[in-house]
């Protein structure tokens, strides 16, 4: 059911004419006339985020190709910081350096069409939130802004930016959007039914925590990417998993465009205990 506004052919200064007065008055209060257009918005934020997006896999010298793409990052902090989700890791991480270690590739700084493979070690990781750290080599990266707010707001417009199905399209950061649909609780499971061990249950005997669920369609490949917030640019999430309908495959062919996402508050508090 939708209601329309009265009008009138000839409004006086008290009546209808009055009230028109009031409601433009409302959006000039609230900032409508004056804010840039979404779409400007959405441009500049793609602009700014690229570089500090990374692909995240393990890096073996005599294989081909010699990347083995696991899943998407972002640099946050000193610029030498990378999130990432815990399950984008390799149950075994080798030392760096040897055959199968952990790295990203990222652009190389003054080169946007070129990329770099750098060297990864795990700082930090939060199985409960499915959240991993690592530092990179190298000059530092542009960082990423984190939200500082308790939590997302429902219906606030967002990109999501990583690297769906992974090398398949090549490592160039692909953007989609759209909103955080709604903020509902959940416990993670383990990845596996052999890992539902003594820890994984008494993670879920703790209970759950709210995450966000995104009608923003994430592909294989996202998992640990940013959820930016269009308004202020800032990050205010991690794609963690998107719902699929059927089996796998169906992810790519049939993608259900509902994902979840962890809260940025996880990141900070990783970050503070590493």
């Amino acid at each position: 059911m939708t209601f329309r506004l009265p009008t009138a052919s000839a409004p006086s200064a008290s009546g209808p004419r009055r009230r028109s007065l009031l409601l433009a008055g409302g959006a000039t209060a609230l900032g409508l006339s004056s804010a840039r257009p979404a779409q400007a918005k959405l441009e500049e934020l793609i602009v700014a985020a690229k570089p500090s997006v990374v692909a995240v896999g393990v890096f073996n010298p005599t294989a081909s190709p010699r990347f083995g793409f696991r899943g998407t990052g972002f640099v946050v902090g000193n610029g030498n910081l990378v999130v990432t989700n815990r399950h984008v890791l390799p149950d075994v991480v080798p030392p760096g350096g040897t055959e199968g270690s952990l790295a990203v590739v990222a652009p190389r700084l003054g080169e946007s069409e070129s990329l770099g493979v750098r060297p990864a070690t795990v700082l930090g990781m939060s199985r409960e939130h499915d959240l991993a750290l690592l530092r990179i080599d190298g000059a530092p990266l542009p960082a990423l802004p984190l939200s500082e707010a308790a939590r997302a707001r429902e219906g606030a417009a967002v990109a999501i930016i990583g690297f769906p199905i992974g090398g398949a399209l090549g490592f160039t950061p692909v953007t989609h959007r759209g909103i955080v649909a709604s903020i509902t609780a959940i416990a993670l499971p383990a990845p596996t039914s052999q890992s539902l061990g003594n820890q994984a249950i008494n993670r879920l005997r703790q209970g759950s925590f709210d995450i966000y669920q995104l009608d923003a369609t994430a592909y294989p490949g996202n998992s640990g990417g940013p959820v930016l917030d269009i308004e202020s640019g800032q990050v205010i999430a991690v794609i963690n998993m998107v719902l699929v309908k059927g089996s796998r495959e169906n992810a790519i062919s049939h993608p259900s465009g509902i994902s979840y996402a962890i809260p940025v508050r996880f990141v900070h508090e990783l970050m503070k205990g590493r």
